[in-house]
């Protein structure tokens, strides 16, 4: 169900996303004397919420978990303690994630937003388009569970913003590409009729996202900064993630630019950017083809015959060897977890016998 939900105590949380169907999962919270609240944003354990009644500033009582992916983010819907110091003590399922690795290298996840149904990958067309850099951003979108729309900023500076537009369109099966120019207005309107309930802004800094984001919500409202000349690149003026109410309705999240964004779990991702990949090994001779020198690859054939670039193969190789990589070592970190649990129930027991012989 998806119809905005209004019970009276909760009304004001429905153009934030409040449905029946998150009543009902909330219910148990209710019972408990909680109250229902979207997190804007985290900052140092705490958080910025909104409520039935309005914003809050809360402390994170979430219990600790081991693996970040679990701590709260903005998009997440939580059961908040209300009271002269709010305390945010649950989280409700989410239904989409957006994953990469820890930018600290290690082998956790880093959560960039929740609950969210739109992804918009935005790409400034005053640089030349890294089209290894969209498809890792597509198939992060892909495997979040939300749709992916590209949206290709600053046409205003474009020498051929058509020709970018077909080339990212070919880079991304079944996903809309819109060209905009928050300077000249150009489909900004557009946009804003194709977004609908939780929109997140990913792309590299000065892609320009706080500037479209800031005409979405015809106000000044995110930080925007300058971009070098000689890189296009941009100082990070995002340094949270921010949720924010649209006019028109639903919301907005904003997001810090990625610099470096690595795959976290992201396989099915991966099959949808390289659909045509996968559809072409399907009619390899062989099940187990490499896509090398095999008789009988379609995808060989393909590239021979012009029909894939041979960049393409290469860059999903590249990002499935690493999707690989990531997935071993949240194995290799789950065993180790798992094991000095064991050790720890171990020193735990043997401490409980050597306390008993004393006793005796």
């Amino acid at each position: 169900m998806s119809d905005h939900f209004t019970r009276p105590s909760d009304a004001g949380l429905s153009r934030y996303g409040w449905t029946e169907s998150l009543d009902h999962a909330f219910a148990e919270h209710r019972d408990a004397g909680l109250v229902p609240a979207r997190i804007a944003r985290v900052d140092r354990g705490l958080c910025d919420a909104i409520t039935g009644t309005g914003p809050v500033r809360a402390a994170l009582a979430v219990p600790h978990a081991s693996d970040p992916i679990s701590m709260p983010c903005a998009g997440d819907w939580a059961a908040l303690c209300p009271g002269r110091e709010p305390r945010l003590v649950a989280l409700l399922p989410r239904h989409s994630t957006i994953v990469r690795s820890s930018a600290s290298r290690t082998s956790h996840g880093q959560v960039l937003a929740a609950n969210v149904d739109t992804v918009v990958i935005a790409v400034s067309l005053a640089a030349p388009l890294d089209p290894a850099r969209l498809e890792r951003l597509l198939a992060i979108a892909w495997e979040s569970g939300a749709q992916p729309l590209i949206v290709l900023t600053k046409a205003d500076l474009a020498t051929d913003a058509d020709a970018v537009r077909e080339e990212a369109g070919e880079l991304a099966p079944g996903v809309d590409v819109l060209v905009t120019s928050v300077t000249t207005g150009q489909n900004v309107d557009v946009l804003t009729a194709l977004l609908g309930g939780t929109t997140v802004l990913l792309g590299s800094s000065g892609a320009g996202k706080s500037s479209l984001g800031n005409a979405l919500l015809g106000d000044e409202r995110l930080a925007t900064g300058e971009v070098r000349a000689q890189d296009g690149k941009g100082r990070h003026t995002t340094v949270r993630r921010e949720l924010v109410p649209l006019p028109g309705g639903g919301v907005l999240i904003d997001t810090p630019g990625l610099r470096g964004i690595s795959l976290y779990d992201a396989g099915d991702g991966l099959e949808q950017v390289f659909a045509e990949i996968e559809d072409l090994a399907g009619r390899c001779r062989f099940g187990d083809c490499a896509h090398d020198t095999e008789p009988g690859c379609a995808v060989q054939a393909a590239i021979q015959a012009g029909e894939l670039p041979e960049r393409r193969l290469a860059s999903y190789r590249k990002l499935l060897r690493e999707n690989a990589w990531a997935a071993a070592r949240t194995d290799a970190r789950v065993r180790g977890e798992r094991t000095e649990h064991q050790k720890a129930i171990t020193r735990h027991l043997r401490a409980t016998y050597r306390f008993r012989d004393r006793q005796s």
